[in-house]
């Protein structure tokens, strides 16, 4: 009991500070998650352009496709923490002076850019060449085949994986607390350290996190369940003057 009244007090006397972080962290989820997507989407749809004459174009096409890949490679297989310190520092290096949540922005939205990049082609080859050669024999090009045939089942095939992204950006953005981004556990370290009391201020960020977590994922799932429709339809005919129910 003393714990917990141990660190209610310290929410109280701080909450303004704990809830600004929450904020900062969820903010950051938001940005990278659909600035992510959108990259993954681009990068899909140019993955996937055909590649059927030997031209300038389809050089220059393969040179883009290997700058992506190398792109989704690199981002994929370093962690966030340095992604962050070279992108912040480097900056700095070179004289460009950013703002630290610009900073933040841009390196969890590249991160998450390369994951979205994978879901979106394996969303993207999954589905039937029929459609593909449906929409070329109407005369769509590649482009109007990905806008209004290919890519919108695509988001719904990776709303799952989008949402469980979602839900890591939440948590990962605690490692950008390595360029001072005033989030939450960058909050909770500062409260701590002020009050010399780590576990309270700890805890106190572990329910916000769980807090974020857990309703972002409730309204995920019933957003998928939105998208998915009725479990079950009536099918009408009608059948000269007389309108026939589930087909009697």
């Amino acid at each position: 009991m003393a714990f917990l009244e141990s660190s209610w007090n310290l929410f109280t006397n701080n909450w303004d500070l704990f809830v600004r972080g929450a904020w900062t962290a969820l903010l950051l989820a938001i940005i990278g998650t659909i600035c992510g997507t959108l990259i993954g989407f681009f990068i899909g749809i140019i993955h996937t352009i055909p590649q059927r004459k030997k031209n300038i174009k389809t050089a220059l096409l393969k040179v883009v496709n290997f700058i992506l890949t190398a792109y989704v490679e690199i981002f994929r297989g370093t962690p966030m923490m340095v992604q962050a310190m070279v992108v912040f520092y480097g900056l700095v290096y070179l004289g460009i002076d950013i703002d630290r949540f610009l900073a933040a922005s841009i390196v969890i939205s590249l991160n998450t850019g390369a994951y979205m990049a994978e879901y979106v082609r394996g969303g993207i080859v999954s589905i039937d060449k029929g459609q593909f050669e449906a929409a070329q024999a109407i005369g769509m090009n590649h482009l109007q085949t990905m806008i209004h045939i290919v890519l919108p089942q695509v988001a719904r095939n990776i709303l799952p994986a989008t949402g469980n992204q979602f839900v890591m950006n939440i948590k990962d953005s605690s490692v950008l607390s390595v360029i001072s981004v005033v989030e939450l556990f960058f909050t909770a370290n500062s409260i701590a350290g002020s009050n010399y009391k780590y576990i309270e201020a700890f805890f106190i960020a572990t329910i916000l996190y769980f807090i974020m977590t857990f309703t972002v994922t409730r309204f995920l799932l019933l957003f998928e369940k939105k998208m998915d429709g009725p479990s079950s339809y009536k099918v009408e005919l009608i059948t000269g003057n007389k309108l026939d129910k589930d087909g009697e």
